[in-house]
């Protein structure tokens, strides 16, 4: 299809639109590209938050879940309790019973 013919009073903003369109073309697969990359570099990024190679706990206890504190740790045991430890994770500081009724 041939195309019609540009009047020259339009000619400028014609050209200027190709060059915005031009811009913000590379303009998106370069943020697209950087995004891709951030998100790479953090999935590749070591764990920061350093914690104890063994915990003690008390016998017959499993772990469901662990966190960190400041100078604590919290370990969430399969039986319903919440044992917090000091940060070594050989302490035994505090005990909560979070079982209903408990």
């Amino acid at each position: 299809m041939d195309e019609a013919p540009i009047p020259e009073e339009q000619a400028g903003v014609v050209r200027y639109l190709k060059w915005l369109v031009t811009a913000l073309t590379v303009t998106m697969i370069g943020g697209f590209l950087v995004l891709v990359t951030v998100i790479v570099m953090r999935f590749n990024a070591v764990g920061t938050v350093p914690l104890p190679a063994e915990i003690a706990l008390p016998p017959g206890t499993q772990a469901s879940a662990i966190t960190r504190g400041p100078d604590w740790l919290a370990v969430v045991t399969t039986d319903g309790r919440i044992l917090i430890y000091d940060i070594d994770g050989t302490t035994l500081t505090r005990e909560i019973d979070v079982r209903p009724g408990g």
